[in-house]
């Protein structure tokens, strides 16, 4: 072997440890180093590096001069621990309405609609924080309000499928009797429906994607209208497609549940883990499943009753359902978002105390994060 192949070899080894930021200006250098920066083999060599330097993508709703946007901030999670309030600061605000439907691999799929009388139109964009590259809008699916009666409405996900490569976005059509599961993939020109199952009322507003699959909250064995007060535990499940296998399959509650909580649980990822967070009595409760699919790898990550949180005087019988933001490398040190009083709590699991509150403006709404690595993974395939 030459040593001009030995050199190149040893200069894309180098650059693959590189941060994006710096990548996007290197790329400026020459023809060459631009090319070798979007080449898909080098791209993925790359994710495979930065992705054991995971990161939070921070979003949530800001409700300024009476219009309410989303914003997005990509931050470590040291820095997010430390000063959350500098996080909401350095955020990106999108000049559209989109709704954020998930993050794989440091792609972010964004969701935008259109709804008239009859019909109702969705679509979506793919976004890179760390390159600023976005997609154009991706093919429209149209969807007849006339077809669904409560609770049978349409949910979707983003998720990825590294056997195939390609990103997915998956959509639960409900209707009366049945159930389509259909899939845009990055890249493509048309929607293709994948299966079809029962129909059954699904309770997750975005699937939550873990290991090549697509999760939700939902309720399989009820066929028809129902109330949450009359639910029982065992009728709660976690619907799971597969995007390899093109298949689905039922996932239990943990063990511990021993009872319905009086709201509707959140399904989400965090570490890279399912992650069920819900009132339990006066207390805040969310679990792990430490290894996706094996049910009794569920375990407590928080139990912790609103008293020591410093969570008082609520009007209810129980306060808004705070929202779990992050979680250091150890599970000592967590951050979460309370509405009630507008601020944002680091709990110290450790010393079982309350290291800092810390305010935030009562006109930001719907906190919520992602397991986040920065990339150089394209919004749209060459």
């Amino acid at each position: 072997m030459s040593s001009s192949i030995l050199l190149d070899e040893l200069f894309v080894e180098i650059l693959s440890w590189i941060p994006v930021k710096d990548l996007m200006r290197l790329r400026c250098v020459s023809k060459s180093w631009n090319s070798l920066v979007f080449d898909p083999t080098f791209i993925k060599l790359h994710l495979q590096r930065s992705s054991k330097n995971t990161d939070t993508l921070l979003t949530f709703r800001d409700y300024e001069n009476d219009e309410s946007r989303y914003c997005a901030s990509p931050c470590s999670i040291h820095g997010f621990l430390d000063n959350p309030s500098s996080t909401i600061d350095a955020c990106h605000r999108f000049n559209h309405d989109y709704t954020v439907l998930g993050v794989c691999n440091g792609l972010v799929c964004l969701q935008d609609s259109y709804r008239g009388d009859e019909i109702e139109e969705y679509w979506v964009r793919f976004w890179n924080p760390a390159t600023r590259v976005m997609s154009e809008d991706s093919p429209r699916i149209r969807l007849r309000s006339s077809d669904y009666n409560y609770p049978y409405l349409f949910m979707f996900g983003f998720g990825y499928n590294d056997w195939s490569d390609t990103y997915q976005v998956v959509l639960l059509d409900n209707k009366s009797h049945k159930m389509d599961v259909s899939v845009l993939c990055l890249g493509e020109t048309c929607w293709r429906k994948m299966l079809t199952c029962p129909s059954f009322p699904t309770l997750s507003l975005h699937g939550a994607a873990v290991s090549g699959t697509v999760n939700w909250l939902a309720l399989p064995e009820l066929c028809s209208g129902y109330r949450w007060e009359t639910v029982s535990v065992d009728e709660l499940v976690i619907f799971s497609y597969d995007l390899k296998n093109v298949r689905y399959s039922y996932l239990s509650m943990p063990d511990g549940l021993l009872e319905v909580p009086p709201d509707v649980p959140v399904l989400e990822v965090l570490k890279g883990c399912l992650c069920l967070s819900h009132h339990h009595g006066k207390r805040f409760v969310v679990w792990l499943m430490r290894e996706f699919g094996v049910e009794k790898s569920w375990t407590h990550l928080l139990n912790i009753s609103y008293e020591n949180l410093h969570i008082h005087g609520f009007i209810h019988a129980f306060p808004t359902l705070p929202v779990i933001l992050c979680v250091s490398e150890d599970d000592d040190l967590m951050l979460l978002a309370n509405y009630d009083s507008a601020e944002f709590i680091r709990y110290n699991k450790r010393d079982d105390r309350i290291d800092r509150h810390e305010l935030f403006n009562d006109d930001k709404f719907y906190f919520f994060s992602y397991d986040y690595v920065q990339s150089l993974v394209l919004p749209c395939r060459n």
